[in-house]
């Protein structure tokens, strides 16, 4: 087979849809400030509120539960910001529960809190990566102000228990919110199923523009600031409006969801023939997470290769066109092998080894058939440069 590009890192970002540039653009003259009273202000937050609208409907919201952000990582902040507030006015629930495999931007904020005295708890995973409800039951009291667990996993594309989790929450008196932002767009997500306060998600992960997210909380659940400085979103998130993302968020949002059953389905089945063919051509291999539709994102396959590092295999394939990210950080500068594998019970060697694809709407089967041609001899070549032997 000639050589081709193949993007597999979708889990990382997404190209922005055709159709979602092509609105941005036709859309270029609402450039007016959206807080302004003239005509062309008005039209901008016109445009704004149609993206609400979409949004909202996307996940099964009310338009005014919408508030935009920069994107997830900051959602999440500022939900967690939201309880460091009430903590330090003498609340008495004072206990924050987050899964053990949440994104950096929950996990790492959780860290500086802990880091300042907050008391922050971690629910542990079972072997697939997915919370074990019965540890979250026997860790929650009356002392637990919120409940934080991703409804998809990034790395592993388990699909977690958030329905179970707020409703034991719940019990318990705490809030529940939910990073959403993997699943969006690939699975079925509504707020009012899962029974969540608070959701987050970013537009570039369903192939909208970077820059622009959604905090979703329900009406009647505290709030506070994280940017402070103007009246914009009901004078939770302070800063002059970002129409042109904004506007293609709510346009990715709509063809999310006209689109989600025959996406997910593609995905899936994209990714079964992947994990199938893999399993077949390379001995030995181990797939990380579960290979049950109900319980696993449909783009995503983690797999681990003993005996060959998990970096070496990404650059070997990225000079094949083929482009994916590994369970180590190794290239970000870290050693550290992935704390998401960890926490399922993988170990080290199985976590260094590791190789995430990540499937798009723009992936093909033929992608599939260029990655089982050229993924065995790259396997191949990285294991005999191993001192370890499978």
């Amino acid at each position: 087979m000639d050589r081709r590009y193949v993007y597999l890192d979708n889990n990382g970002t997404t190209r922005i849809a055709d159709e979602v540039v092509a609105f941005m653009s036709e859309n270029n003259e609402l450039y007016g400030n959206a807080s302004s009273m003239h005509t062309l202000g008005r039209q901008a937050a016109s445009g704004i509120e149609w993206a609400r609208e979409k949004v909202a409907s996307l996940i099964d919201a009310e338009n005014d539960e919408i508030y935009f952000t920069s994107g997830a990582s900051e959602s999440n902040n500022m939900v967690l910001n939201i309880f460091r507030d009430r903590i330090d006015s003498g609340d008495k629930r004072n206990r924050i529960i987050i899964s053990s495999v949440e994104h950096p931007a929950t996990i790492e904020t959780a860290k500086y809190l802990k880091a300042k005295g907050y008391h922050i708890d971690y629910c542990p995973v079972d072997g697939i990566g997915r919370l074990r409800l019965d540890e979250l039951e026997r860790m929650l009291s009356s002392d637990v102000a919120l409940v934080s667990v991703m409804t998809g996993n990034n790395e592993s594309g388990t699909i977690q228990p958030v329905k179970e989790a707020a409703e034991l929450a719940h019990k318990a008196g705490a809030f529940f919110h939910t990073d959403a932002t993997q699943a969006i767009g690939k699975i079925p997500v509504s707020v009012k199923d899962i029974s969540a306060d608070y959701l987050s998600l970013s537009a570039h992960k369903f192939y909208g523009p970077k820059g622009v997210g959604v905090l979703y909380a329900r009406k009647g659940v505290p709030l506070s600031p994280f940017v402070h400085g103007g009246h914009q979103e009901r004078g939770m998130r302070a800063g002059t409006y970002n129409n042109q993302a904004i506007i293609g968020l709510g346009k990715a949002a709509e063809l999310a969801k006209a689109g989600l059953e025959e996406e997910h389905d593609k995905l899936w089945r994209m990714r079964e023939a992947l994990r199938k063919g893999i399993e077949e051509r390379i001995p030995g291999v181990v797939v990380n997470g579960s290979n049950d539709e109900n319980l696993c994102l449909p783009g995503t396959l983690n797999v681990s290769f003993p005996s060959a590092e998990g970096e070496s295999i990404l650059l070997y394939l990225d000079l094949e066109g083929i482009e994916v990210s590994t369970g180590s950080a190794c290239a970000t500068g870290s050693l550290e092998p992935s704390y998401v594998l960890l926490a399922a019970g993988l170990d080290v060697e199985l976590a260094h080894g590791s190789i995430r694809f990540s499937f798009g709407r723009y992936n093909t089967m033929e992608d599939v058939d260029y990655v089982l041609e050229k993924l065995p001899p790259v396997i191949e070549r990285v294991r005999a440069m191993s001192t370890r032997r499978i």
